[in-house]
């Protein structure tokens, strides 16, 4: 029973894993219809593997929230898909908040002059669009700094997930790169993908 468990749970993670791939190479790419299938799989994946680790219910619903907002920022319902992660990071909050971990003011200086410095840099190129990145880059960060009391898996995690919406930001404000839409998307997956194995290995202990 336990084999087969464990070839379920690596069948889940490479699904995962595939898709993740696919997803970069559509967006390098531009392949518009394996961008949107690719992304649309991705989170629900990342959960089917995380039922099997008997995650907690709150770290199902940051990662439903989150299929929930990569679906919806490929609609017209942009500020939907914004709430979307929003909420998705307020349940990632409560994840790590209610475990054990190693709460370290330095770390929340460090990442607020980090914040700090993001919006300054990007401020004037926002426009109207300032004040709501400048809240959601908030909990972003908050989203990072309990990440990393809780370990450094997670830790890594969350840092991956800032990156990826920082890049976003970028664009937003005018600033762009070659190749940044496949650094989103991979930064991105790995940063969920850390989390939610960060999480779910603190929940069941070293022998997970």
């Amino acid at each position: 029973m336990r084999l087969g468990r464990l070839a379920s749970e690596r069948r889940r993670l490479t699904a995962y894993w595939g898709a993740t791939v696919v997803q970069v190479v559509a967006v390098a790419f531009d392949v518009k219809v394996l961008k949107q299938a690719s992304k649309v799989t991705l989170m629900p994946l990342l959960l089917s593997w995380t039922r099997s680790q008997q995650a907690s219910p709150l770290l199902q619903a940051a990662l439903l929230a989150s299929a929930a907002g990569d679906l919806l920022l490929e609609t017209d319902l942009q500020l939907a898909g914004i709430a979307a992660f929003a909420a998705a990071h307020a349940c990632y909050l409560a994840v790590f908040l209610s475990q054990p971990g190693q709460r370290s003011w330095r770390v929340v200086a460090a990442y607020g002059a980090l914040w700090a410095a993001l919006i300054a840099l990007l401020s004037r190129g926002l426009g109207d669009q300032r004040v709501p990145v400048a809240a959601y880059a908030l909990l972003l960060t908050a989203t990072a700094v309990v990440s990393r009391w809780h370990s450094p898996r997670s830790g890594l995690g969350g840092t991956l997930f800032l990156i990826s919406d920082a890049l976003i930001a970028l664009r937003m404000s005018g600033r762009d790169f070659p190749l940044r839409g496949p650094l989103v998307m991979s930064t991105y997956a790995t940063g969920q993908y850390l989390l939610a194995s960060g999480a779910t290995a603190h929940d069941q202990g070293p022998s997970s």
